[in-house]
């Protein structure tokens, strides 16, 4: 941990939002300003993009993304997937957990700060409406801490509709990408007995997010989210956190005017504390808390800016290099999990290069033998099972291939709906000149129109050479 030596870690006694009577602390942090906050604005506004127009793109009528776990449906770029393709699921779950293992070790909770709905909705939207309507933080704590009145009332109760508004619209947004935009504006325009569980689910969606920014707030990443608590294990003294440059640093003092400065480059002006939106003070070193936001970096770049000293007091560095100056290494560690995930990138990426969007199975029906005709030849009867991963109907017709035979479908066809399942039986007749014994390999042309789709190889079953 990039820690002080000559602070004692009592601060990892308690947590910065807990009282010590066992109250909440409320935190108020001061608004952030700089080239850090002005990149995180950027990137937000691209992810509130995607957000909010992912669900609005179709591709030929159908969600051009659409993660529904109820019905078990998922569109990723266009392509449908289903239970069928459960094991892409687990593989591609796999691969995301190492990726995240792999990204934490190297750069900690950059995900947390940058990118992270949570973050990105609480710095970037509901705490702008904090400043908006009630002020600075100060303003903020003296409006709390005030007896209700006319102000007070009117300011609350703005700001608690505009939560309310913006909770609706991101719960909605949320299921949008559950039950795709259709299906979510069918339930707010039919009747309300008509969807009684969907329109459930909106409020619920609602009055969580409602919740969560506006009481939860910043402890939804101090004591829920369960990656904050992966710190502990996966990061070491290579890992690239935001932290404080402590042999430059100390010993901290104030700038006295007229007074040769004997105190190291931090001033002690308790910036980057006061606009940390967890509550901590980063010059104690990498913490639980931490949400690596850099609102604190760009408070100390700032204050080193005015007082004529190199910025970076605070930045993104590894705990070996603020104490050793020795850069950053590939540990084993990091080159293990990268192997790891690059061969799993590379099986992922061979699965669904070679995913086909019909797939037909044809199987001996079990427990029949050949059969006997009465012109001497002789028939295996097999089952043919048909799944369509596409969101158009499928007709296929089957052809044996190279056989002196015939292929004889039972039934209407072999049609399936968009997405659906189709099963049949067929009967192969082979001439007994053909067979080659006990078992005999016949190849099947799968088609669909005049286009071949794949050759299936299965086994003939007949009474053996005389």
């Amino acid at each position: 941990m990039t820690v002080q030596p000559a602070v004692e870690e009592t601060f990892r006694d308690k947590l910065g939002i807990v009282s010590t009577e066992g109250k909440r602390t409320w935190v108020y942090p001061k608004k952030p300003s700089g080239f850090y906050y002005r990149m995180r604005t950027v990137l937000s506004a691209g992810l509130f993009a995607f957000l909010f127009g992912m669900p609005l793109m179709t591709v030929h009528g159908h969600p051009f993304m659409l993660f529904n776990i109820i019905d078990r449906k998922f569109i990723l770029f266009g392509t449908a997937f289903g239970p069928h393709d459960f094991y892409l699921l687990v593989l591609t779950m796999i691969t995301l957990i190492v990726f995240v293992i792999l990204f934490t070790v190297v750069f900690g909770r950059l995900f947390c700060g940058w990118v992270c709905p949570q973050t990105v909705f609480m710095e970037m939207v509901f705490r702008r409406i904090d400043y908006w309507i009630e002020g600075n933080d100060r303003q903020q704590r003296r409006l709390n801490e005030s007896p209700w009145g006319a102000e007070k009332i009117i300011s609350k109760t703005f700001r608690c509709v505009i939560y309310f508004a913006l909770a609706f619209l991101i719960g909605n947004t949320l299921l949008a990408w559950i039950i795709g935009i259709d299906e979510l504006r069918r339930i707010a325009t039919d009747p309300p007995s008509q969807h009684v569980a969907g329109l459930t689910a909106m409020v619920a969606f609602s009055f969580l997010f409602y919740w969560i920014f506006i009481w939860f707030r910043e402890q939804a990443c101090i004591l829920v989210c369960p990656y904050g608590r992966l710190q502990s294990v996966l990061l070491d003294k290579n890992s690239i956190v935001i932290a404080y440059d402590y042999p430059r640093g100390e010993p901290r003092g104030k700038i006295r005017r007229n007074e040769a400065r004997t105190a190291g480059d931090c001033i002690d002006c308790h910036l980057c504390v006061d606009v940390c939106p967890t509550g901590i003070d980063i010059r104690n070193g990498t913490q639980l808390e931490c949400v690596n936001c850099t609102a604190c970096i760009d408070a100390c770049d700032a204050v080193m800016n005015r007082i004529g000293k190199p910025r970076g007091l605070i930045r993104y560095d590894s705990a070996d290099n603020i104490s050793s100056r020795t850069g950053f290494r590939w540990t084993g560690r990091i080159i293990a999990y990268a192997a790891l995930l690059i061969v799993l990138i590379g099986v992922l990426a061979v699965l669904l290069l070679n995913r086909k969007d019909v797939d037909v199975t044809v199987l001996r029906t079990p427990g029949m033998f050949f059969q006997e005709q009465p012109d001497g030849r002789v028939s295996n009867v097999y089952d043919v099972k048909v799944l369509n991963k596409t969101f158009d109907s499928a007709s296929l017709s089957l052809r044996l291939q190279n056989a002196d035979g015939e292929l004889r479908l039972m039934g209407d066809g072999l049609t399936t709906a968009p997405q659906g399942i189709a099963e049949g039986k067929f009967l192969i007749v082979l001439n007994r000149a053909a067979l080659h014994g006990m078992n005999t390999p016949v190849s099947i042309d799968v088609y669909a129109g005049d286009r071949r789709l794949e050759t299936l190889t299965t086994s003939f079953l007949g009474p053996g050479r005389r």
